[in-house]
């Protein structure tokens, strides 16, 4: 029986990550630096390094790196401060989960962020725990930020699902314990999960998982958007 939901946030719940992803390139190609979709999700998304180090990698001066960053993580407040809508569906699959499982969020982004990128979302009324990066000594892909979601929220592992959009996180919640519904974006769209409960197109997916292991006796409900 599935008593909890733990959602993560950017990319999954708003398109956080491609504009994050968007200036990032903006501000590398000012020093001559490409940086494609492909190497940005397997190496930032999947495998959890900074953007610092990867733009040593790809060969920046190292006295450029820090101011750089600096100016992209200013303008990217700047961006999420204004609206930012959400990504189909989930305004309607939170809504449809309200009220039969417990609702959770567990993301790396800073809390001031989550408050500043959902100001006009009215999504954060969803959720009755939130575990930010200020929370956690131990970001995704360490299972610390799941593991304190659940103990939070007062349910073990096995009653509960991870809904994920990017290798970095899947792994968090599969060392938590967790299973995981993965809903891929345009960024994550060629990484692999091949140990996830299930990987949807759409996060309205997610809801036949529930149901068919919550609702088991009661054939006749159904949930669709």
């Amino acid at each position: 029986m599935i008593d909890a939901l733990l959602f993560d946030n950017d990319g999954l719940l708003l398109d956080t990550e491609s504009v994050f992803f968007e200036l990032t390139r903006t501000h590398f190609a000012g020093c001559g630096i490409a940086l494609t979709e492909e190497y940005w999700a397997a190496e930032y998304l999947g495998n959890a390094k900074r953007s610092f180090e990867i733009a040593a990698e790809l060969g920046m001066d190292h006295g450029l790196v820090g101011p750089l960053i600096e100016r992209r993580n200013r303008e990217y407040r700047e961006l999420i401060g204004k609206n930012i809508p959400a990504r189909p569906d989930v305004l309607e699959t939170l809504q449809a989960l309200t009220g039969r499982v417990k609702l959770a969020m567990v993301t790396g982004s800073p809390r001031d962020q989550i408050y500043m990128m959902h100001r006009q979302s009215g999504l954060l009324d969803f959720f009755e725990v939130i575990v930010t990066e200020d929370e956690v000594a131990n970001p995704k892909p360490h299972p610390e930020p799941y593991l304190m979601a659940l103990d939070a929220l007062g349910v073990s592992a096995d009653a509960a699902l991870a809904v994920e959009d990017s290798l970095r996180g899947f792994a968090s919640a599969h060392a938590a314990g967790l299973g995981c519904v993965v809903v891929p974006n345009r960024l994550t769209r060629l990484q692999r999960f091949e140990s996830a409960l299930a990987v949807e197109e759409s996060i309205a997916g997610v809801l036949k998982h529930v149901v068919f292991r919550c609702d088991q006796t009661e054939p006749s409900t159904t949930y669709t958007l």
